[in-house]
Formats: structure tokens, sequence, C-alpha cells
């Protein structure tokens, strides 16, 4: 069977020259962008009631871009008037950089560490003897908390947004060839939307060990993976196995 449709379930891509674009360039099939999950911030009166008090920390930690416009969302509805000595602990350069909506980066103390959580810790270890808020989704990674317990300093976890299932109704008539999905969550708004859903000729992209589980999970056959060795993106492996399909 031929691929001519694919479904991604996120959002589209906003930068010109994305991969999906090339692929489309190269392949000629049609790719459509939804996604299947959506993030809603946490009202402050709810953050409160984690026993939050902004004033008492003195460091921040931002994972996502999601973590940096909660946190600065929850500190107005507070009427919190964050302080120039808050430092911020970036886990990524995109982070940092998008930081730069709120801040001043001259003024303010950042630390920004390379790609992945614990890449950030020996930054964090430097600075033993702050008192560290981590915003969060409801959906955090273990790897997280292990980490900063690890290093015994002060800190705490607090849900500033959730991550809720999108309502897919109006894709209940809509067939594609193939399914590309990038998180558990995505599986999981799936089989909400659509419980009596059996994947038939529908081919099945996942990107990561997590989104494999979860398809294994639900008895999903898994057609295309990534990160590969041959194919270390999601657009590289979708290409591949258009070619082998030949």
């Amino acid at each position: 069977m031929k691929v001519k449709t694919i479904l991604v379930s996120q959002p589209e891509p906003k930068m010109e020259n994305s991969p999906y674009q090339s692929l489309v360039d190269r392949t000629k099939v049609k790719i459509d962008f939804r996604s299947f999950i959506h993030v809603e911030g946490v009202p402050a009166k709810e953050v409160r009631e984690q026993k939050v008090d902004l004033s008492k920390f003195t460091a921040i930690i931002l994972t996502s871009r999601n973590s940096v416009d909660h946190f600065f969302r929850v500190a107005e509805e507070m009427r919190y008037k964050i302080p120039d000595s808050l430092k911020y602990f970036c886990q990524s350069e995109a982070v940092a950089f998008y930081l730069q909506k709120y801040v001043v980066y001259r003024k303010r103390k950042i630390y920004v560490g390379k790609r992945t959580f614990p890449e950030l810790i020996p930054l964090i270890k430097k600075h033993k003897n702050e008192t560290y808020l981590v915003p969060s989704t409801d959906k955090l990674k273990d790897l997280v908390p292990e980490e900063l317990d690890a290093l015994g300093i002060k800190w705490k976890i607090a849900t500033f947004f959730k991550t809720v299932i999108s309502d897919l109704s109006d894709l209940a008539d809509v067939k594609y060839d193939v399914l590309v999905f990038f998180s558990p969550s995505g599986i999981e708004s799936l089989f909400q939307n659509f419980p009596e859903f059996e994947q038939g000729e529908t081919k099945i992209a996942v990107y990561g060990n997590t989104t494999s589980q979860a398809a294994k999970d639900h008895n999903l056959r898994i057609d295309i993976q990534a990160p590969t060795p041959e194919s270390p993106s999601m657009t590289m492996a979708i290409e591949n196995y258009i070619k082998n399909l030949g």
C-alpha cells in the first residue's frame, strides 16, 4: 500500500523550511497537522493550594517554553513582582531564548543547560544554597525529581499547567495512511477519542521509547520508528519507509 496521506499529532511547525515541507516536496505525500493534546494553565488559586509562595524561592528551573509562559502567568495572577535577583536555570538554549519574551537578559542571572535535564544538573550543583521552584506539567518525567533529590538541595515542584486531551470528533470519518505520534499522551488521546479504533492497514509512526511502549500497550503495530541510527528524525524515518515501499 502506497503512502499518500499522513496525519502528524502535533501543531504545524511555524518555520518556513520545515523538514515536513521538504518531505512533501520530495515524496509528494499530503501531510496534515493536528494537536491530539493541548496545554491548559492551572489557575493561581490551585497553585496556592499546592502550598506555593513565590517569594520563598530564589531560583526557578525552566524545562520548557510552557513552563516559562505559565510561571509568568501565575506570577501575574498572584500579583507577585518578580525580583531582579531571581536566578533562572533553563534546560536548553531554546528555553533560555524564549525567556527573553519576559525578561531583559542583561539584567538577570540566567544559567543555560545543553539540551537534556541531566546536563543542567552541574549548573544547579554550583548553586546549592538556592531554594528552587520547578513550575511543571502534571505529566513530568520521574527523572527530574530523582536528579534533584540526589543533589540534596531545597526544591519544590508544582503543577502550573496540565496536558489535556483534545476533541478530535471531527476526524471520525477521516482516514490517513500514516498516523504519527510523539508522546504517550498522543496515543492516549487517540483511544479516548476513538475507543473502537482498529489499526487495520493504517501505519503507526512513533518517536521515542515511551511513545513506542504506549503504542505496544494499546496493541498497535509499529510500522515506523525514530530515532534510530538510520533515521535520527521522524521525517527521515517516514521518507526511508516510503522509499522501501518502492
